[in-house]
């Protein structure tokens, strides 16, 4: 098969299509025809070489695909040839053929392009943990969301506002994207590099903070994040944008306001973990929302790439310019 692969890690002129043989589906998996791929972050730092797959999984690029079922393992119970799937993997989804556990595969519903289903795997799980298993973001609580154009931000501010969040705070790098932000459901867009967000929210919460955060940046954000914390606030931190090392901080806000601090990175967890929260987001965000015609929930798909074109696509990821996934097709 064809497969976008690195010649040596470095920057994406070291992308190129070249060719691998077919994965073949373990007992409990399933090979899918791919016909759609997302970009994510991580692929950028994988390519770099600082960011190896899971053990077992493909060290392809890729962890989001939608596709046709080609063929089952044995013990297959679930999916049959000839299916339209979609779903999140450990690697493998930048090739014309991959493998998915059966458990992490969800039918493609007729409302849903293929396009479209690959836009949702990587970006809608990672939010929903973060608000649901990891900060336990409740109705009438306030949360900040970093990075609230970003794919993650952007299912996040929708599923914070579907879950009755009080006042919904986003950061973004221009007033575009805040205003963007503000039209999908955010309270107030504040943009980091005119405006000092964490004055803002003091302000506007009258000194108390907010009760959740979902956080990217890391080292740059950390002092201001655990001031803009309420009592018994939550964070989650996703990425180190920033610098993952913290010089001279202040750890007595974390017991003084009982704040509880995670990491969360969904490649690594388990099956067990992974099919659970797939099995959520399949119930409350695909079949109560994105199969439906008249859907509440957006998908917002930035530019559509042939995957002739993978140099552009991540140069295009990585000028931080996008509002929305970036998605390519198999040709």
């Amino acid at each position: 098969m064809r497969a976008v692969l690195v010649k040596q890690p470095g920057d994406a002129s070291q992308l190129y299509i070249g060719e691998r043989p077919t994965p073949i589906p373990k007992n409990t998996q399933i090979l899918i025809k791919v016909k759609c791929f997302c970009l994510n972050r991580m692929d950028i730092v994988q390519r770099q070489g600082f960011y190896p797959p899971p053990p077992g999984a493909s060290d392809i690029l890729g962890v989001e695909v939608s596709g046709i079922v080609e063929s089952v393992g044995s013990s297959v119970t679930k999916f049959k040839p000839g299916d339209a799937v979609f779903g999140l993997m450990g690697g493998g989804g930048y090739a014309e053929y991959a493998v998915m556990e059966q458990d992490l595969a969800m039918p493609k519903p007729d409302t849903l392009s293929f396009e479209q289903a690959a836009a949702i795997p990587e970006t809608w799980f990672t939010a929903y943990q973060a608000l649901f298993f990891v900060t336990e973001l409740q109705a009438g609580q306030d949360i900040l969301i970093h990075a609230g154009a970003s794919g993650v931000g952007i299912a996040a501010i929708q599923l914070a506002k579907q879950a009755g969040a009080n006042r919904i705070f986003i950061t973004a790098g221009s007033d575009e994207k805040t205003k963007f932000c503000e039209n999908l459901g955010a309270t107030r867009g504040i943009n980091y590099k005119t405006d000092d967000w964490a004055s803002i929210i003091a302000q506007e919460t009258g000194g108390k903070g907010v009760n959740v955060i979902v956080d990217f940046v890391g080292k740059d954000y950390f002092d201001k994040n655990i001031a803009t914390l309420a009592l018994d606030g939550r964070m989650v931190m996703l990425a180190f944008l920033s610098g993952p090392v913290l010089e001279n901080a202040n750890i007595g806000p974390l017991l003084r306001k009982r704040l509880r601090i995670e990491g969360s990175a969904l490649r690594s967890r388990s099956l067990e973990y992974q099919t659970r929260l797939r099995n959520a987001v399949y119930k409350n965000v695909v079949e109560d929302h994105f199969a439906k015609s008249n859907s509440d929930l957006k998908l917002f798909i930035e530019k559509e790439f042939s995957w002739n074109d993978i140099v552009e696509a991540h140069r295009t990821m990585e000028s931080n310019q996008t509002m929305g996934k970036l998605v390519v097709k198999v040709t």
